[in-house]
């Protein structure tokens, strides 16, 4: 059964086809009216008695047919197939985004959380193949979009992350470090990949014993740091609707501040790298360009598809017959002397 690799091309060839054949007709409407503003018709017969119509009908048809095949050829006609492997290789990326009342601080612009989404988006631009998926981890951590190469599914999971995804406060590196294990968890490819989105303020001391366990699993973790070190307050808004700043147990305003010495032991132990967020450049495509991108690929999809053969080679070969042949005809009739 023919099939056409371009079939959205089809209405324009037919089109085409539709003008060629208009501007004949009406040039040959026109040569009509010319001759017989020039001399009566039995005149002409007399004058030019070797003149065809059938002739000249005949050679613009030729025109016609080879335009016709060309334009089709355009197309890619196919018919026939084979049946071939198809292989999807990329690299698996889990994006584990702190969603602590911390990221709200505004040391980096709109603040730290936004910040962090609009550089993943800036990520997932990049990505050609690779399958992505999203931890959100606050005093806990829960896997919120599983490894896809549905990039348009996981942009919707990135946009519904706020400070309320997770209901116990806190920030737990380690919960976001086992989810991911958890995730990647029978998987065989050679890179588990596993990117940290943090200011770092770990509550409890059980990281870098997560980050070790990590290390054994075979994940590779990539930090990245959000805010400064000098710290930021941390705007909230209070039970009247007013702006505020977060506050404590005791009532002393919290501020906070990026914990460098954390993230670079985590990435360091897993053979991983760490990079601090600024304002000119977040960083995170920066590892991914240049370190994050260069690991193995392994094998995401694979399965078999049919292979049409092309055709179009058939319609071009007719159509340039066509145009060779079409001046080796006369438009003139023989009359016999």
């Amino acid at each position: 059964m023919i099939q056409f690799a371009y079939q959205n091309y089809l209405p324009f060839a037919a089109l085409g086809i539709a003008v060629l054949v208009l501007f004949f007709v009406i040039a040959m409407k026109r040569r009509a009216r010319l001759v017989k503003r020039f001399a009566d018709k039995n005149l002409v017969k007399e004058i030019a008695p070797s003149a065809s119509f059938g002739k000249k009908v005949f050679k613009m048809a030729l025109i016609t047919a080879a335009a016709a095949f060309a334009l089709v050829a355009l197309a890619r006609p196919q018919w026939g197939f084979e049946w071939e492997e198809s292989k999807r290789v990329g690299l698996d990326i889990l994006i584990a985004m702190d969603v602590s009342k911390s990221m709200l601080a505004r040391d980096v612009k709109p603040n730290r959380l936004e910040r962090s989404k609009f550089a993943v988006k800036d990520l997932v631009k990049k990505l050609n193949g690779d399958r992505i998926g999203l931890v959100a981890f606050a005093g806990t951590a829960f896997l919120q979009c599983p490894l896809t190469i549905d990039y348009n599914g996981f942009l919707l999971a990135l946009d519904d992350l706020s400070t309320s995804t997770i209901p116990r406060g806190g920030t737990s590196i380690s919960s976001a470090i086992a989810e991911a294990i958890s995730t990647y968890k029978g998987a065989d490819q050679k890179y588990k990949i596993l990117v940290i989105i943090t200011d770092g303020e770990e509550l409890e001391d059980s990281a870098m014993k997560a980050a070790e366990e990590a290390a054994r699993q075979g994940v590779k973790i990539y930090c990245v740091g959000v805010g400064t070190s000098e710290g930021e307050l941390i705007p909230v808004t209070d039970e009247r609707g007013d702006r505020a700043y977060l506050a404590d147990k005791s009532g002393r305003v919290v501020k906070t501040a990026l914990n460098e010495e954390l993230l670079q032991k985590i990435a360091l132990s897993t053979g991983g790298s760490y990079v601090r967020a600024t304002s000119a450049e977040f960083g995170l495509s920066l590892l991914y360009d240049k370190s994050i991108s260069k690991l193995e690929k392994h094998d995401i999809e694979s399965k078999m598809r049919k292979h049409y053969q092309e055709r179009f080679q058939i319609f071009l070969a007719v159509a340039l017959l066509l145009l060779f042949v079409e001046p080796l005809f006369s438009e003139r009739k023989r009359v016999a002397r």
